[in-house]
């Protein structure tokens, strides 16, 4: 596996999730009060927005990226 079909791989996930989902999202934990034996922490929810235009532009250069024929010397 070259290093074309690994970077043609991530642009088709990265423009599939973005035309999908929207993008990215995640929770994450966080610690707000630690005192002694009490501990209490907070969720909390983070977005990674991805508008749709560059997810379809990432999709379809991963799409070129597989397709594109390699070239060979000779």
């Amino acid at each position: 596996m070259t290093l074309r079909y690994i970077a043609a791989s991530v642009l088709v996930i990265v423009g599939l999730v973005s035309l999908l989902l929207g993008g990215f999202r995640w929770t994450e934990n966080k610690t707000v009060i630690d005192v002694g034996p009490v501990k209490a922490t907070a969720e909390e929810h983070k977005t990674l927005p991805i508008p749709p235009v560059v997810g379809g532009l990432a999709l379809v250069g991963g799409i070129v990226l597989f397709v594109m024929p390699t070239k060979r010397r000779v």
